[in-house]
């Protein structure tokens, strides 16, 4: 991976960059402004920042960059390999494709697409950016390590600042599952703070089997437990998508790949539970996808990009499923702001 900070830059097209107020770095330590009533505050990065990767499927090089972005932009997608393309923003009903990877499109052209967000999503998330412009130049962002650090690192190289506009958090107020096949399901249930996440997988490849694990999202433990945990496939599986010109960008390097009861990869695991700390990486991704944090309970059987997408659709299917609430305060925003989430 190339990283190029393109300090005191233009950003990329698309959004007019705003004019925040703080700049922290994102060790884990908030600088002295930060502390106290300014985490309620939307964050952008402090700085553009570049860099250059192999796509997953494609097996070409693609440009990213990152661009600071104003309050209430969200999370913003663009290409900018297709001259005077709009930039659209990163939400569950743009969501077009969730076979191999969440994919979100543009909803007013359908050949403007970006696949394989969900690790830069998952970053984000727990690094707590509310406002960007992610610009590719390509169908597909690169796919770097294959889980989130490299992200991170490009946040943290950038730097963080923070804005003059109230953060808005979404509340779940009643449980809302959805299920799949093989008793697959995803659920949103009230929590009293932040966004816990547990999920359980079952697989019949020996090396996975069951698995099981959770976490109270912070981007101190998801630095420490998830944002390093690599994307997996069964080798069975790679010859078939090579097959059919799919996975030519992918290496034992960001994934992996198991047969059987083995792992291919010569290193083994990162860590202990490699595989379902992975899928609560990608959930954190997919989430996010809601255009803002969460204050909610996840519990995931199973679930894949498919069923976390479903289970946003269903949530904001119905108004009484959800609320927006300001951070550290139990007053609910007016019901007439929600329809921003899905603006």
């Amino acid at each position: 991976m190339q990283v190029t900070p393109t300090h005191g830059g233009s950003t990329a097209k698309g959004v007019e960059a705003g004019q925040p107020e703080t700049v922290s770095a994102l060790d884990g330590t908030p600088s002295r402004p930060e502390r106290g009533s300014s985490k309620n505050l939307q964050t952008t990065l402090a700085n553009p920042i570049h860099c250059q990767g192999i796509a997953l499927h494609s097996g070409v090089t693609v440009d990213l960059v990152l661009s600071p972005a104003p309050a209430d932009t969200g999370v913003r997608f663009q290409r900018s390999d297709i001259e005077g393309s709009p930039s659209f923003p990163a939400l569950y009903d743009h969501i077009v494709d969730t076979r191999l990877s969440t994919v979100v499109g543009c909803p007013t052209d359908p050949s403007l697409r970006i696949a394989t967000i969900e690790h830069l999503m998952a970053a984000l998330n727990a690094c707590e950016i509310d406002n960007i412009l992610v610009a590719v130049s390509g169908p597909e962002l690169p796919i770097l390590d294959g889980a989130s650090n490299a992200f991170a690192f490009l946040i943290r190289c950038a730097g963080r600042k923070t804005l003059d506009k109230p953060r808005q958090v979404i509340e779940i107020l009643r449980n809302v599952r959805v299920e799949g096949e093989n008793g697959a399901f995803a659920e949103l249930r009230p929590a009293q703070r932040g966004l816990s996440l547990a999920i359980s997988l079952s697989f019949p490849a020996q090396a996975i089997g069951n698995q099981r694990y959770a976490i109270q999202l912070d981007e101190r433990r998801f630095m420490e437990e998830l944002a390093f945990c690599r994307t997996f496939v069964n080798r069975k599986d790679i010859e078939y998508l090579q097959s059919i010109g799919l996975a030519r960008g992918g290496s034992l390097d960001t994934a992996v790949v198991v047969d059987g009861e083995n792992i291919l990869n010569p290193a083994g695991l990162k860590i202990e539970r490699e595989f379902a700390r992975h899928k609560l990486l990608d959930a954190i991704g997919d989430l996010y996808c809601a255009g803002h944090r969460m204050q909610a309970g996840f519990i995931g059987h199973k679930s894949g990009h498919a069923l976390n997408n479903r289970l946003l659709r269903a949530v904001f299917s119905d108004a009484a499923n959800w609320r927006f609430v300001p951070t550290g305060s139990s007053r609910a925003v007016p019901k007439a702001l929600r329809a921003r989430v899905a603006a």
